[in-house]
Order: C-alpha cells, then sequence, then structure tokens
C-alpha cells in the first residue's frame, strides 16, 4: 500500500526519536554534515530569538523549510549523491 507524504514523515519521525543519541549524531553527520547541521543551528537561533513567543509557529516553518529545500533539491539535481535513499540504523 502507498502511503502519503504526512504518514511517510510520521514513520521517519518515530524511526528518528526512536534512535539512540549517538546512532542519531551519526546519521545527521551522514545525511547533512557538520556544515548544514550548523546552518541549521544558527538559523533556528536566529529566527527564536526574534521573537520567543511564536517558537510553535517558527519551529513548524523550520520542519517544512527543511523538507521543500530537499524538495529543490531532488528538482535540480535528481542524480546527485547526496540524494541517495537513506537506511536508518
Amino acid at each position: 500500500m502507498l502511503k502519503n507524504k504526512k504518514d511517510v514523515a510520521v514513520d521517519f519521525i518515530r524511526s528518528i526519536r526512536a534512535m539512540a543519541p549517538g546512532a542519531l549524531n551519526r546519521f545527521i553527520s551522514q545525511e547533512a554534515g557538520e556544515e548544514l547541521a550548523q546552518f541549521f543551528f544558527s538559523y533556528s537561533a536566529s529566527l527564536i530569538s526574534k521573537d520567543p513567543t511564536r517558537v510553535l509557529e517558527n519551529t513548524s516553518s523550520l520542519m517544512l523549510m527543511g523538507y521543500l529545500i530537499r524538495s529543490y533539491e531532488e528538482k535540480r539535481a535528481p542524480d546527485a549523491p547526496f540524494l541517495r535513499p537513506i537506511a536508518l540504523a
């Protein structure tokens, strides 16, 4: 049975929430790399510090932005090595 985008996202979030911290850090390093992880951290800190009362809205926006960036990557370079299928630990 094919899953919709929400179901796939829920499955993915459940799988990473179940990961041990070390495994999650290795997964992030492997898939995003330190440079991109630091960029998202800095961008998130900046966005949230501007208006801490909107943390829920900002978090949702950041998650959606990550999804949109990946979608953009896939359309721009569908054969790029950084877009290979992932295997969760």
